[in-house]
């Protein structure tokens, strides 16, 4: 426990940036840092050494990224703990001997595939930090430091770990400007998880420089009576012939640590961007400080704000359960012309349609924007849109502030999925985004909801979405699907719309599967119009299973028979579900939203009877 012991008397001066140095060494972009523990440990015991001279008390082992998630991503798996223990070894090296030197364990948070909608339960993350903390301990670090963490409920996994081995934990998360994390968790609300996950010391790096870090230093300060950490960014970077550089000087950069000291941070050093030099002038400014006196912790207050949307607004879910509601979706147009979804749009709302579906470039082939497409049809149509919105084409950034001009233009229903990935489109430089899944663009929707952004800043009132989601039923794991469903309700969706079924026996499985959701579910309906059409649906398209015995009754169909057939076997499913949907989203292939009216009249007589 000495790093506890010695936190009550004095000031620590950390160690700099990793990544900056290894990179100015020499060291590519693309190459992985720690594996650097195994195949230049004298690079890394170089840069280490560096830091000691400099005036470090502590130094971190070259292991931030050494987790199974990240190592298995490049065929490292297998070497989590053999590069841990290196990294460890190496520090202990670099230390000397030098009682007054103490190593700390660097463990930074997981990442997942692009795209990858499989969320670690905290029992796996747990696991993935207890392989990467044992390998750290058993090679004899004074501590952990759990750095850089966006996510509130990782960083919390990590400090269970970690404290399994029984030695301390430092926890720092990253914090950005109005100091809240990129999950949205504010300063407050991180110490109080860290309290109750039993942290030893709290602490903030990386982030937004360290202007803004002293902020949160001084908040947390007035929060707990624990040891402080503060590892700051040498400010922002600059891009600058072809790399970034930071500009923040050694002495400016320690003056805001003697601030930091101040202000109640009893181990200081550098995040990104910071140097020897930055640590060295950082060291003489610590030299002989005591830690600062703290007024006692006041009471966390953990209450996150809950901004409401626009009320009285309609929605086309009102009359759920006293009619059937009816969705259609329609193609945005690949070029400019929209004269044929229009006249789609107002033969659908005349027959009897609840809400226009416009799906965002549907099978990774670019169409006319809906949100703009959507605006003007329920301008001139006077009908509901529900717009499709992907997380294969837009940033983080850029998904928000599209989601807030939707609101404003008065599109409020929207039916979050993931997107098909670039690669099936046809444009082949095209690269996918997927910073948001259908879980996480679902959980931002309904942050937008409560009146905040993705990192829970306030953005001054709620959106009022009805947020959708997207359930396919045609797996051989019907319950698993089921499953993923509940976790979108969990984070905020109010009613789903599937992919289309032809089965009614794969409905009723579906709604037993689902009726614990609570939500609305509408079963998807495409008309077949021919046994190339049937063919196609079945085999290419991703998400739709059309079984053997219906292929069979298309086989040999096309033009006027293809669809008569193909309407048929739409009304059957409808008659046969009738009983137990709430509604149908229709969806008419081809843009034929004349297939979608004749089912639309269809539905209304069976609801006359």
């Amino acid at each position: 426990m000495k790093i506890l012991e010695r936190l009550k008397t004095e000031i620590l001066t950390g160690d700099g940036a990793m990544g900056t140095m290894l990179y100015a060494k020499g060291v590519s972009l693309d190459s992985n840092l720690d594996h650097l523990n195994l195949v230049r440990p004298d690079m890394i015991l170089e840069l280490a050494s560096q830091y000691v001279a400099s005036g470090a008390q502590v130094i971190e082992t070259n292991t931030f990224g050494a987790n199974l998630t990240k190592l298995a991503a490049i065929g490292l798996g297998h070497k989590v703990t053999e590069i841990n223990r290196a990294g460890a070894r190496i520090a202990r090296q670099a230390a000397n001997n030098d009682c007054g030197i103490l190593v700390a364990g660097s463990v930074g948070p997981l990442v997942k595939v692009k795209g990858d909608e499989h969320e670690l339960t905290v029992t796996e993350m747990e696991e993935v930090f207890a392989i990467q903390c044992r390998a750290l301990a058993e090679e004899g670090i004074d501590f952990f430091l759990l750095e850089t963490f966006a996510s509130i409920q990782q960083i919390s996994a990590a400090v269970r770990s970690a404290r399994a081995t029984g030695l301390p934990v430092c926890a720092s998360m990253a914090f950005l400007e109005g100091g809240r994390s990129a999950d949205g968790t504010s300063v407050e609300v991180f110490c109080a998880e860290m309290e109750r996950a039993g942290a030893d010391v709290l602490g903030a790096n990386c982030g937004a420089g360290p202007l803004e870090l002293l902020k949160v230093v001084r908040r947390l300060s007035g929060l707990t009576l624990k040891p402080i950490a503060a590892y700051a960014n040498s400010g922002f970077p600059e891009y600058h012939d072809g790399r970034y550089i930071y500009r923040t000087t050694p002495d400016y950069f320690a003056a805001m640590a003697e601030e930091m000291a101040l202000a109640g941070a009893n181990l200081i050093g550098g995040c990104c961007g910071t140097t020897p030099e930055h640590i060295s002038a950082l060291a003489r400014a610590l030299a002989g400080r005591l830690p600062a006196a703290r007024t006692p912790a006041a009471s966390v207050n953990i209450m996150e704000s809950s901004g409401k949307g626009p009320s009285g607004r309609t929605s086309f879910l009102d009359s759920w359960g006293e009619r059937k509601i009816i969705t259609v979706e329609l193609d945005p147009p690949k070029g400019m012309n929209c004269t044929r979804i229009l006249e789609g749009s107002r033969r659908l709302k005349e027959a009897g349609a609840d809400a226009i579906n416009l799906a965002e470039n549907p099978l990774a082939r670019p169409r006319m924007g809906n949100i703009a497409l959507g605006s003007l049809i329920q301008r001139e149509v006077g009908i509901e849109v529900i717009i499709h919105v992907t997380g294969r084409d837009r940033n983080l950034i850029g998904m928000q502030s599209d989601l807030m001009g939707a609101s404003l233009l008065g599109l409020h229903s929207v039916l979050a999925v993931t997107g098909d990935p670039a690669t099936m489109g046809d444009h082949a430089g095209a690269k996918s985004v997927f910073d948001l899944h259908s879980f996480t663009l679902i959980k931002l929707l309904s942050d937008l909801n409560r009146g905040v952004n993705a990192i829970g800043n306030p953005i001054g009132c709620g959106t009022g979405f009805t947020i959708g989601a997207a359930f396919n039923p045609n797996t051989k794991n019907t319950a698993m699907q089921a499953e993923r469903l509940r976790k979108k309700v969990a984070n905020g969706a109010v009613f789903a719309q599937s992919q289309p079924i032809y089965d009614p026996a794969l409905f009723f499985e579906s709604l037993d599967l689902t009726q614990d959701c609570g939500i609305p579910l509408l079963p998807g309906i495409m008309p077949l119009v021919s046994e190339r059409n049937a063919e196609y649906l079945h085999n290419e398209v991703p998400g739709i299973s059309v079984p053997e015995g219906i292929r069979a009754r298309m086989r040999g169909l096309e033009k006027e028979a293809g669809m008569r057939e193909g309407l048929a076997i739409a009304k059957e499913f409808i008659c046969a579900t009738f009983h137990a949907a709430g509604g149908y989203y229709l969806i008419p292939p081809f843009g034929k939203y004349e297939l979608a009216v004749e089912l639309i009249d269809y539905i209304h007589v069976l609801e006359r009877k």
